[in-house]
C-alpha cells in the first residue's frame, strides 16, 4: 500500500467529568494510506468524534495524529449542509479561501471551478434556499474541495438525501477522487450504511460499542466499478453485517 498519509495512534477519548465521564474512544491506532476509508459502528461509539480528532477540531485525551506528508490540509463535508442563508453559491464555496487571506476574485475562481466539478455551474448566484437538498449538498462538497485539500473526511455525507440523489452523488465523488481531478489523496467516511460502505471503500474499519476500539479491518479489494447485484459483493455486505452486529 505504500507509505501512509496519516497515522492515529493510541487516540483516547472521553467527555463529562466528577464521577460521570463517559469514555467515547479507547486506544484506536490506525494508518491511512492514499486510499477511501469507510468508518462503521453502533450510533453513539464515537465515530464522528474520531472524524473531528482527525480534523484538529477536537483534542484527544491521550494520543497524536502524525501527518506523513507536507502541509496536511483536511476538508471536511458534514452531514447538514452548514450554508450561510444569506450569501450566495459561490460566495459560500468561496467563505474559506477568503478566510485562509485568497483575493476575492481568486477566491471566486477556485470556487466557480469546484461548483463546475460538482454539477453547479450556472447557480453561483443561487441563494441556499432556492436549493434542493441535493444541490446544498453539493455545495457543501464544492466548498470542501476549493480549499484543495489532501484529505478529504464526510461525516455521513448521503444520509439524508433521497435514496436517487445520494447514490447519483455517492458515484460522483468515487468518481472524482479516482479521476484524480482533486488535489484528495485519502478520503475517510463515517457512515452507518453497510451498502454504501461496501460500494465505496478500500477498506471498512469497524468500531465497537462505546468505548470504541477497532473490532476489525475488512479489506474490499473487488475491483471497481462493483456490482451490487454480484455474489461477491453480497457476500461482503453480509459478513460486515455480522461484524456490525
Amino acid at each position: 500500500m505504500g507509505s501512509p498519509v496519516l497515522t492515529i495512534k493510541n487516540i483516547s477519548k472521553s467527555y463529562g467529568g466528577k464521577g460521570r465521564a463517559a469514555k467515547v474512544l479507547d486506544d484506536i491506532s490506525l494508518d491511512i494510506y492514499e486510499e477511501f476509508i469507510s468508518i462503521l459502528g453502533p450510533s453513539g461509539c464515537g465515530k464522528t468524534t474520531l472524524l473531528r480528532i482527525i480534523a484538529g477540531v477536537e483534542k484527544p485525551d491521550s494520543g497524536t495524529i502524525e501527518s506523513h506528508i507536507g502541509n496536511l490540509k483536511i476538508g471536511f463535508v458534514f452531514q447538514f449542509p452548514t450554508l450561510l442563508p444569506w450569501l450566495t453559491v459561490l460566495d459560500n464555496v468561496a467563505l474559506p479561501l477568503r478566510a485562509e487571506g485568497v483575493p476575492r476574485e481568486k477566491a471566486r475562481e477556485k470556487a466557480r471551478r469546484y461548483l463546475g466539478l460538482v454539477g453547479l455551474s450556472g447557480f453561483e448566484d443561487f441563494y441556499p434556499h432556492e436549493l434542493s437538498g441535493g444541490m446544498k449538498q453539493r455545495v457543501n462538497l464544492a466548498r470542501a474541495l476549493a480549499i484543495e485539500p489532501n484529505m478529504l473526511l464526510m461525516d455521513e455525507p448521503f444520509s439524508n438525501l433521497d435514496p436517487l440523489t445520494a447514490e447519483n452523488l455517492r458515484s460522483e465523488v468515487l468518481d472524482m477522487w479516482l479521476s484524480g481531478v482533486t488535489t484528495v489523496r485519502a478520503v475517510i467516511m463515517v457512515t452507518h450504511n453497510v451498502d454504501e460502505a461496501v460500494s465505496m471503500s478500500d477498506r471498512i474499519v469497524i468500531l465497537t460499542p462505546r468505548p470504541a476500539r477497532i473490532a476489525r479491518i475488512v479489506t474490499i479489494d473487488i475491483p471497481r466499478p462493483r456490482n451490487r447485484r454480484s455474489e461477491e459483493f453480497n457476500k461482503l455486505v453480509d459478513m460486515v453485517y455480522e461484524y456490525v452486529s
